[in-house]
């Protein structure tokens, strides 16, 4: 059986994207691909189209704000979800992730079910 919906994580915590792929494993239908910087997590969306993406903020040589800037001005991908998991947890980062077009705002410690309800959310995925 097929994927229905692909998934992009970009991440640059091995540990860290590992757990995202994981509690993401749960929703069926969803493959998804790993992207460990910004940079990487662009030459993965040029190669390919993507139903949702997660991002991490604190990454090097190309952060993830910076990263929803670039999503945001792709013809390709500029009304794909954004998902923001991060360790910033202030009203003022979350409001400029949000303004730069990002879909949901979740601080770390993350907390699998809470991911999942949201990818499933912003999927429309009832099952």
């Amino acid at each position: 059986m097929s994927a229905e919906f692909s998934c992009l994580v970009v991440e640059d915590s091995p540990m860290m994207r590992q757990l995202l792929v994981f509690a993401l494993s749960r929703v069926k239908n969803l493959k998804v691909v790993e992207a460990d910087d910004g940079v990487d997590g662009l030459r993965k969306l040029a190669a390919g189209k993507f139903d949702i993406i997660l991002t991490d903020i604190n990454m090097p040589i190309m952060d993830g704000l910076k990263l929803v800037k670039r999503i945001r001005i792709d013809p390709v991908h500029k009304d794909t979800p954004v998902i923001i998991i991060t360790t910033e947890g202030s009203v003022e980062d979350r409001k400029r992730a949000l303004e730069l077009g990002a879909n949901a705002y979740i601080t770390k410690p993350i907390q699998a079910p809470q991911v999942i309800a949201k990818v499933k959310e912003l999927l429309k995925i009832t099952t």
